[in-house]
């Protein structure tokens, strides 16, 4: 019996890209270990938030070191916000270190029920999966980044402002191509992915049919 490859994939996105709904609908296919690192950002934001009196390096090691996939997954998480403050945590490097070895777990030893992993950020081609089977930068169009990103926080408010959220995306795509630390940029080997003309499913089908191309 053939033994089945050990796929690892690295998803590197702009803001509201698609590339979350990407690696969700490729680890769903192909039965990945799915990780959104930005969710890892957002919920330190959020401990934060919480426990402003208690946030530190070591509340935070012991935070992380304890983490389950399960607690990225609450809406609290989805703010702007939130997604403000991760935005500037994610430029300390001694929080980045932290982060790093959670990932690097869960891309190359995730449970054995899987078939491999695909990860989803800013850094992912450059820092945490380097060798990783498959590469893919997901960009978009601004304007349409931003609503994508105002029509998901609309079901969850009704206080929402266009103009406010699209400025929010630009300055959280300065402070990923520019922080010090980790940078998002595109590399030579990444397979680029325009989503803006491009449905979900549509760009789903792209992607694999690279990915099959090469698996097959």
């Amino acid at each position: 019996m053939k033994k089945k490859k050990f796929i690892t994939v690295a998803i590197d996105s702009e803001a509201s890209a698609g590339g979350g709904t990407q690696a969700k609908l490729i680890s769903k296919h192909y039965n990945l270990y799915c990780l959104d690192t930005g969710k890892i950002y957002r919920y330190i934001a959020f401990l934060k938030k919480k426990n402003p009196k208690k946030f530190g390096y070591y509340y935070l090691k012991s935070k992380i070191k304890k983490l389950k996939i399960s607690q990225l997954q609450s809406k609290a998480l989805l703010t702007e916000e939130i997604g403000s403050i991760a935005s500037q945590i994610a430029k300390q490097i001694n929080i980045r270190k932290l982060v790093y070895k959670f990932q690097i777990k869960c891309a190359y030893n995730p449970p054995k029920k899987f078939h491999g992993s695909c990860l989803d950020g800013r850094d992912i081609t450059t820092k945490i999966m380097p060798k990783a089977m498959f590469k893919f930068f997901i960009c978009a169009d601004i304007k349409i980044r931003a609503k994508r990103r105002y029509l998901e926080l609309k079901k969850m408010s009704s206080k929402v402002s266009f103009n406010k959220v699209q400025k929010s995306i630009e300055l959280r795509d300065k402070s990923d191509y520019q922080r010090k630390h980790s940078p998002l940029k595109r590399t030579k080997d990444q397979v680029l992915i325009n989503s803006s003309k491009l449905s979900k499913k549509a760009c789903f089908l792209k992607i694999k049919r690279i990915m099959d191309k090469k698996l097959n």
